[in-house]
């Protein structure tokens, strides 16, 4: 039985893969126009591992961030001759859930120490529950939330 510890639509807590889905692990992949600068990003300046990495395979450069032993993973991967990826959206957000709000300011702290600025939320929910959004370089968002989804309470916004 693999943990969840999410709450499905119904608001009851599921605590199982559905038994026709055997999932072991999940990876979100996108191409990047800006192979190196999105590499030394995720790497370098926000400090995920390269669980995998690879140069002209088939004309193709990736790599795999994530964390060693978690099931999720990011893979980002270029090709000069693909068609550009598409424009980023203000919802295209890789969301990192932090263990609160020290966690949160010493990731935001990173990546301004790098040069990276946060931006603003496209809607109020990041912002009122303390999160912190910053762009990589193709514009896809990365927030920075002060809690554990699935664990933590989520923020209430303040009240007014």
């Amino acid at each position: 039985m693999v943990r969840t510890g999410y709450r499905c639509q119904s608001g009851r807590m599921s605590e199982t893969w559905p038994a026709h889905l055997a999932v072991g692990a999940v990876r979100f992949a996108r191409p990047t126009a800006r192979f190196d600068e999105t590499l030394t990003f995720y790497r370098d300046d926000l400090g995920l591992p390269v669980l995998a990495e690879w140069r002209d395979k088939d004309g193709w450069d990736g790599a795999v961030l994530g964390l060693p032993g978690a099931p999720v993973h990011l893979e980002v991967t270029h090709h000069p001759h693909s068609p550009p990826p598409p424009a980023p959206h203000p919802e295209n957000q890789l969301v990192l859930y932090l263990r609160g709000p020290e966690a949160r300011d010493t990731a935001a702290a990173r990546l301004t120490g790098r040069g990276h600025r946060p931006v603003a939320a496209s809607s109020a929910y990041w912002p009122e529950r303390g999160a912190v959004l910053f762009p990589d370089p193709d514009g896809w968002l990365v927030v920075l939330a002060p809690w554990v989804f699935g664990v933590d309470p989520v923020p209430r916004p303040p009240s007014g």
